[in-house]
């Protein structure tokens, strides 16, 4: 094997930019989770999230680096640029989400009852988790497709939005499932039913490109998306319509918040958090619709 690393090994994937930002997403993540592990302390579910956030993004993130220094990805039956970028875009809304929620539910500025040493350990792992945030958001600006370059699906602000979409979806579900009665009437199932086949779509279509078997389907998968994104815009205006109608009119729901509603086990606080991200998720497909016109993909990169 040549010093230089020659043939066999890929100096370009640790002295890069983007190798660079990949080895600050492996430090800060490291340092994150160490620091909660061992001192910090997590717990019940919102704990337990923001530490799978971390070792989960620190495990690809290695993965990564060593297929790219190594040359292994070339041995991996995927597309790999349109995995890297995939995996870029959905580790920086975890560690972002991350990011909110540990410093929200276990920083506080005094030392009781957790103690001064524990405290400092909780706020030192809260920056550690904005600068992985920031490593993540760097690599997705850094591969995002440039106008005029051929590149992935998935690094194409198209290819993004996909994820993004997937996410919010998640949280969609996440509030579902919260005591949202949304069996309650025939409409909100509706909505549950357009939240569900969306997501399902969006993800077997990041499924395909990731594993680059597009050109194996029988159908022009291309046109198919672009088809499939104006039949979600249609989809979610029919659901941003209906789940306020049913949720917080007068005739169906509740215009206000109940006074007697327990936090954190509020149907309307859930139905109010479905409605603002169906809102959200309806602007991504308007936009994913808009630069769908514009790009053209590219399944082998």
């Amino acid at each position: 094997m040549e010093g230089t690393g020659g043939p066999y090994l890929n100096t370009a994937a640790v002295t890069s930019p983007v190798g660079i930002a990949r080895l600050l997403q492996m430090m800060f993540g490291c340092t994150t989770f160490s620091l909660v592990a061992h001192q910090g302390g997590f717990s019940a579910a919102y704990g337990t999230f923001c530490m799978f956030v971390w070792t989960f993004c620190f495990a690809i993130t290695v993965f990564i680096i060593t297929c790219e220094f190594t040359h292994l990805h070339s041995c991996l039956s995927i597309s790999w640029g349109n995995f890297t970028a995939a995996f870029a875009m959905l580790a920086t809304l975890m560690s972002v989400t991350a990011a909110v929620i540990y410093p929200l539910y276990f920083v506080q500025l005094g030392c009781y009852p957790i103690g001064c040493e524990v405290r400092d350990f909780r706020i030192a792992a809260s920056v550690f988790a904005g600068l992985l945030f920031v490593a993540y958001a760097t690599e997705v600006f850094l591969t995002r497709a440039k106008p005029g370059q051929v590149t992935s699906y998935m690094a194409t602000v198209s290819g993004l939005l996909k994820i993004v979409q997937a996410f919010v979806a998640c949280i969609i579900f996440g509030a579902l499932v919260n005591d949202s009665q949304h069996s309650k009437y025939v409409a909100m199932q509706w909505c549950v039913a357009v939240y569900s086949f969306c997501f399902v779509v969006t993800v077997v279509v990041v499924a395909f490109s990731v594993t680059g078997k597009t050109a194996l389907l029988w159908f022009p998968f291309e046109r198919s998306v672009v088809v499939y994104t104006f039949a979600a815009v249609l989809l979610y205006v029919s659901a941003a319509v209906i789940w306020p109608v049913f949720c917080f009119d007068s005739k169906y729901g509740s215009p206000r918040r109940p006074g007697l509603c327990a936090k954190g086990r509020c149907p309307w606080d859930s139905q109010l958090v479905i409605a603002i991200f169906t809102y959200v998720n309806l602007l991504l497909y308007v936009v994913d619709l808009a630069y769908s016109q514009r790009i053209r993909f590219v399944s082998h990169l």
